[in-house]
């Protein structure tokens, strides 16, 4: 008779997808997730698959999170100024007990190189960053707090640019200050 799983799935990926999030892929060992999981290595193969398969399965998952929080902070923001204002804060400040940096931003600088699924997987996050950015800065368009003279399109691809350097930034000891300074400015030159 098959034993019942003692854990809840997404509650142990949470912990691979900080660990891997937090150390990379390639540092990260099967012991280590199957510490920092809190399940045994046989559990994990037979949820998860392989340690590659999981980390794949982690990155869909801060995908998913990281989506629903800028969805949320986006449809409680007024204006597209605060809307990207309020991202920009996400992105440099991150969450309380979360690493710093982007595990997207992570694992393509790491990986997609040598690694199609990471390639993959990674593009397809920075499309959904790119699209986002462009819906707010059309609504800022619509309702003149962005230049028109420039295409939506243009000007998301640069504010995602300058978002995926602010992750890589984030993991250094530079001042989130500059950060910030650095991301209003990008602010700014949308504005009219």
């Amino acid at each position: 008779m098959a034993r019942s799983k003692e854990f809840e799935e997404n509650v142990v990926l949470d912990k691979a997808m900080k660990l891997f999030w937090e150390q990379g892929y390639e540092k990260t060992s099967l012991t280590d997730l199957v510490e920092h999981m809190g399940i045994h290595r046989r559990s994990l193969y037979d949820t998860f698959g392989d340690k590659h398969t999981l980390f794949l399965k982690a990155m869909d998952r801060f995908r998913a999170k990281i989506n629903t929080e800028l969805t949320g902070v986006v449809k409680r923001s007024e204006t597209a100024e605060e809307a990207l204002q309020m991202i920009i804060s996400f992105m440099i400040y991150g969450e309380e007990a979360s690493p710093s940096g982007c595990l997207m931003v992570n694992s393509a600088v790491e990986l997609a190189m040598r690694d199609a699924e990471v390639d993959s997987k990674s593009t397809e996050s920075f499309t959904l960053s790119e699209q986002m950015f462009k819906d707010i800065i059309l609504w800022g368009q619509r309702n003149g707090e962005f230049t028109a003279a420039y295409n939506a399109e243009e000007l998301a691809e640069q504010m995602h640019a300058v978002c995926v350097g602010l992750r890589v930034m984030t993991r250094t000891s530079i001042a989130k200050e500059k950060l910030y300074r650095t991301a209003n400015l990008s602010i700014k030159l949308l504005k009219k």
